[in-house]
């Protein structure tokens, strides 16, 4: 009995979640559990910056694909390929090709990474914290510190300030 693979198919966009349910269904009804272990469709917690406000969404790290861990075989192959929504596995030609483990590695961690609805040259409004009211353009994005650096001008001169990313609104 060979052991059980990482693989991955590729979908239609947007029916990640269908094609999951659709061969846990499959899984289900032709017994192959101990065959097609977990039907993955990995996702990510984003932090998303609208009009000032961060909020913590799920979405899905790699749109259009689904991560199957299973005992590749002509049986498991073929429930796979003929699911509804599958365009096929990843692979050179028609060969899947099973994840390494130094590809598997990222899939375990929950990355959080940071959108923002504004970009360097926008003009924002600092909403809170000492520069309150004060506009200025973005001169410079840090993601990882979330703030953001505009100019202000002070004493009649342009002053680069640091503000954080809760704390501005574009305008």
């Amino acid at each position: 009995m060979s052991e059980a693979k990482w693989y991955v198919v590729h979908t239609y966009s947007g029916y990640e979640n269908k094609v999951k349910a659709n061969i846990e269904k499959t899984i289900e009804n032709r017994h192959l559990e101990d065959q097609i272990l977990e039907v993955r469709v990995p996702l990510q917690d984003v932090v998303e910056m609208k009009n000032g406000v961060a909020k913590s969404v799920q979405k899905k790290m790699f749109p259009g694909y689904v991560l199957l861990n299973m005992i590749m075989n002509d049986d498991t192959w073929y429930v796979v390929r003929n699911t509804r929504g599958v365009t096929g596995f990843v692979g050179p030609g028609s060969k899947p090709v099973p994840l390494t483990e130094a590809e598997m590695q990222p899939l375990g961690i929950h990355e959080e990474s940071v959108q923002v609805d504004f970009e360097e040259g926008d003009m924002v409004v600092v909403t809170g914290g000492a520069w309150k009211d004060t506009t200025g353009v973005v001169s410079a994005i840090n993601l990882p510190k979330q703030v953001v650096t505009i100019n202000v001008e002070l004493f009649g001169r342009e002053t680069p300030v640091e503000i954080s990313f809760a704390e501005i609104k574009k305008m």
